[in-house]
């Protein structure tokens, strides 16, 4: 589970949301390449809509650090998902508050 305490700690969070988990990957990868940052556990979702979609199933990804780190991570991120199967929506969080933190931690993927 993440550590609650990093709303004090200034950590600012990007989420990206692509299509597809090896997009997610690939993305997460560049992403960490290109930025100090730190990845949380990915989240996924599969829309009611899904089979309408390029890939059925959305996945999260959620890099920390600056916010100048999470910019650039981002930016690299959003590239490559965008070569490969697409971005659905990207926000960046400079200082999430502690209830923000208590649902990052929230993830799908270790449901069935």
């Amino acid at each position: 589970m993440a550590d609650l305490n990093k709303q004090e700690s200034g950590d600012a969070v990007g989420l990206l949301e692509v299509f597809g988990l090896v997009c997610a990957f690939l993305a997460a990868d560049a992403g960490c390449k290109a930025a100090n940052v730190t990845l949380e556990v990915f989240d996924k979702n599969k829309p009611a809509n899904a089979d309408a979609l390029p890939v059925p199933l959305l996945v999260t990804i959620k890099f920390r650090g600056s916010v100048a780190d999470v910019e650039e991570a981002m930016r690299a991120a959003e590239e490559v998902a965008l070569a490969n199967t697409g971005v659905v929506t990207k926000h960046i969080i400079p200082r999430p508050t502690k209830d923000t933190e208590k649902m990052l931690t929230i993830s799908a993927l270790d449901k069935n």
